[in-house]
């Protein structure tokens, strides 16, 4: 677990906090969930306890039957008695923001056009635009893809490829500046750029889409992506973002 905790797992989205931790610190980490969470399993590793800052969880029983899905969130007040209606009251002034919709009978619009929204469950990124607020946003221009003629097969499949998995946070136009990419830590690398991409090869990019990045964001793609996959949005980076060397 220190090893893991220390070098991340390849592969995986475990990123490595040696950086970010000292030796010591790690060795606390470790013993903490050794302890409180496989060994003891003590109260204080559950949700909802006075431990975890929620006394008297029992207060918001009127709004469990929204939190469990039992009842849509969408049903009409209407249709509601007047315990449902102020157990919907308190679900969506209290419990919204960790439960999110929980059940619903129409899914509505996934990401909602709010300067603070997240995606719902299923989202996919390529389904529809990014949540850009307005054209005013700084964010909003970097999901915009190139506009590129005369793509071969090859590059045209690397682009949807792109598009579909890669713009989350690299942003549709490569420079990993979007909405999300600003805020990952550390920002997704900048496609564009000269200084980044002039020691980036197409052989050493491959590498890094399918083992990915340890102790970055950048997750392996390799049992996600095929070889043939990768090699198309390596055409579709070269053509687009940055010629890459061999």
């Amino acid at each position: 677990m220190i090893n893991a905790v220390s070098n991340g797992k390849p592969g995986t989205a475990m990123k490595s906090f040696a950086s970010i931790l000292s030796t010591q610190d790690i060795q606390a980490v470790v013993d903490f969930v050794r302890k409180e969470f496989m060994q003891e399993q003590k109260p204080n590793t559950r949700y909802h306890t006075a431990e975890n800052g929620w006394p008297n969880h029992e207060r918001y029983r009127q709004a469990y039957p929204f939190a469990l899905g039992e009842i849509p969130l969408d049903t009409p007040d209407e249709q509601l008695n007047e315990q449902q209606r102020q157990g919907k009251w308190l679900f969506m002034n209290a419990c919204i923001s960790c439960h999110d919709r929980a059940k619903v009978n129409r899914d509505g619009t996934i990401w909602e056009p709010y300067a603070v929204s997240y995606p719902r469950n299923q989202y996919q990124h390529s389904t529809q635009p990014s949540d850009s607020v307005s054209g005013a946003t700084p964010y909003a221009i970097h999901d915009i893809k190139p506009e590129l003629r005369e793509l071969t097969a090859q590059e045209r499949r690397g682009e949807q490829l792109f598009q579909k998995n890669c713009a989350f946070c690299h942003g549709a136009d490569g420079t990993g500046k979007n909405w999300i990419g600003s805020f990952l830590n550390p920002h997704p690398r900048n496609l564009t750029d000269p200084q980044i991409m002039s020691t980036m090869s197409r052989n050493r990019l491959k590498t890094v889409i399918q083992e990915g990045l340890p102790g970055t964001t950048m997750s392996a793609w390799k049992h996600v992506l095929n070889s043939e996959q990768i090699d198309s949005i390596i055409a579709y980076i070269n053509r687009a973002f940055y010629p890459l060397g061999e």
